[in-house]
């Protein structure tokens, strides 16, 4: 019975090592710059080498389709067949962009994708949006208004994913109306004292949340939270079909009239975990910030603008940023509303998306805030484009780090970076 009992166990422990050894692709696709930075002068011309390799070596008679041209506006698609595995390309801009070669190789009845997307002049780079002029005072007025409801606060333990060192939480506090509720996960360091904070706001999707114990566990407050006003310890599958069904495009609802935009319970959703980190944590009154990715880097722009007791904040390959850029033909960031129509019959979705722009809420951060941004230059969900216009409006302290080779993701190496900066925010390191 041992012996079989063994057997089993060792044939489980094979299977397992086996599945994790599937790693990465035989097949890789490479498109290289000929600058390391992937950076060039409006004018110059960027040098583009295509190579397939199976096994690191260079494949012959592969088949290649290769799209190039302004980011979102390429205007040069070809299909070329390589005999040696290599293509040389030249692309060059005459304004502030970046230019973008997608390559998709047909090997054996699969594609193989890789792009590259080159910088050219991106620090000049400004975006197309405008401030309506009583944009500052709407959103005062909105989150004045959201103050008057009362916090009503909850609290659950979690004892499954308490630590030694952190205490967690599922809370929930009172956004702007009677009754819509934000939930969350808050995370407390267990020694007594005061401690800097971190609200961390979610990418776009329906989905239960861990929070952040990690940081916590350094010597931080961390509350992570979701915007759909329903709690985040469910399963899944309750989330997935909340997001095919009733909050299926969720981010279009409403956009077409300022004050119906689901995105605007959102933002004041935002500002009131501030309101409760302040009043029901054991916050230290200094260090305070906001971060997130994607939609959450959008997220994180409109709370350190609408808050001023945000001190830092690390928008990463931030969306929802500049509309109105696609009306022009330049790249426009998620969720492209006036990508597909070019606006054709949206005008009132245009001026409210003015009101729900990160750019705006960029132009009124202020010098006491700190900021880190990040992102990729082959980006195709956050083009490059109006992540860089997003960073140089910005006025205050600021800080980029670009990591060229990433889409709509980040690398081990970027996320240590961001986390870092988080903490040494915080005075933990």
């Amino acid at each position: 019975m041992m012996k079989k009992i063994l057997s089993i166990l060792f044939a489980l422990t094979v299977a397992v090592q086996l599945q994790a050894q599937i790693r990465g692709e035989n097949i890789v696709v490479t498109v290289e710059p000929d600058h390391k930075d992937w950076t060039y002068k409006v004018g110059e011309k960027a040098q583009f080498v295509i190579e397939v390799r199976q096994s690191g070596t260079l494949m012959d008679n592969v088949s290649i389709d290769y799209a190039a041209g302004p980011e979102m506006y390429q205007d040069v698609k070809k299909q070329t067949v390589l005999k040696d595995g290599t293509l040389r390309l030249t692309g060059t801009m005459k304004q502030p962009g970046f230019y973008r070669v997608d390559v998709t190789a047909h090997v054996g009845g699969k594609d193989y994708k890789q792009a590259c997307g080159a910088a050219f002049s991106p620090e000049r780079l400004q975006p197309t949006t405008v401030m309506p002029q009583d944009f500052e005072s709407y959103w005062q007025g909105a989150v004045k208004e959201a103050r008057q409801v009362d916090l009503n606060p909850t609290r659950r333990l979690l004892p499954e994913r308490c630590t030694k060192d952190v205490n967690v939480y599922e809370v929930s506090f009172q956004n702007f109306r009677w009754n819509h509720r934000t939930y969350g996960i808050l995370s407390v360091p267990v020694k007594e004292g005061k401690y800097p904070a971190l609200l961390r706001v979610p990418g776009a999707g329906v989905r239960p949340y861990g929070g952040d114990i990690w940081t916590a566990s350094q010597g931080a407050i961390t509350l992570e939270i979701g915007i759909h006003g329903v709690p985040v310890t469910m399963e899944q599958k309750i989330y997935d079909d909340m997001f095919n069904g009733a909050l299926s495009n969720y981010w279009e609802t409403g956009m077409d009239n300022r004050d119906k935009s689901y995105y605007k319970r959102v933002i004041l959703g935002c500002l009131r975990a501030l309101d409760y980190i302040a009043e029901y944590t054991p916050w230290n009154g200094r260090q305070l910030g906001v971060t997130g990715s994607s939609q959450g880097g959008f997220l994180s722009l409109a709370t350190a603008a609408l808050d001023k007791r945000i001190t830092f904040y690390a928008p990463v390959h931030a969306a929802l940023c500049d509309h109105t850029a696609s009306l022009k033909g330049v790249a426009c960031g998620w969720p492209h509303y006036f990508y597909w129509n070019k606006g054709k019959g949206q005008e009132r979705e245009i001026e409210t998306s003015r009101y729900y722009d990160g750019v705006n809420f960029a132009r009124l951060i202020t010098d006491s805030q700190a900021g880190w941004f990040s992102f990729g230059y082959n980006d195709d969900v956050v083009p490059p484009t109006t992540a860089w216009a997003t960073y140089n409006t910005v006025k205050g302290p600021k800080e980029i780090s670009p990591y060229q080779m990433t889409w709509h993701f980040w690398y081990q190496e970027q996320w240590d970076e961001w986390e870092g900066w988080l903490l040494k925010q915080m005075g933990i390191k």
